[in-house]
């Protein structure tokens, strides 16, 4: 489904242990918003639903909204430190086209409204 790197998954689990949680979960999944469509919603949950995917990947237990899959599979999370900062990226074969600051994308199937939160 989604690939994590190594750093991202050491850093993801850092970050999911550091919280006072009794189920952790990573959300991964996709928002409409941005100019171009869509954006990453990439955040720690503690709540799951019927309709979510779950699965492991590198020991980062991951759960993702079923309507955010088809916008995700292929992607690739890393984390890269440049400088004094760092930070998660998202290689997504899906992509056709994103803004120029790469905070949105869209997809060849993307239809607009994926998910209203």
């Amino acid at each position: 489904m989604i690939e994590i790197s190594d750093n991202a998954a050491a850093q993801i689990n850092e970050m999911l242990s550091s919280l006072d949680w009794q189920n952790v979960f990573l959300r991964v999944g996709v928002v409409d918003g941005g100019c171009s469509g869509l954006s990453y919603d990439l955040r720690p949950d503690d709540t799951k639903t019927e309709d979510d995917l779950t699965f492991e990947e590198k020991g980062v237990p991951v759960i993702m909204d079923a309507k955010s899959a088809e916008f995700l599979v292929g992607l690739k999370i890393d984390y890269k430190v440049q400088g004094m900062t760092g930070g998660f990226t998202m290689d997504n074969p899906n992509v056709r086209a994103s803004c120029g600051c790469g905070a949105s994308f869209r997809t060849a199937t993307y239809r607009g409204n994926v998910n209203k939160c």
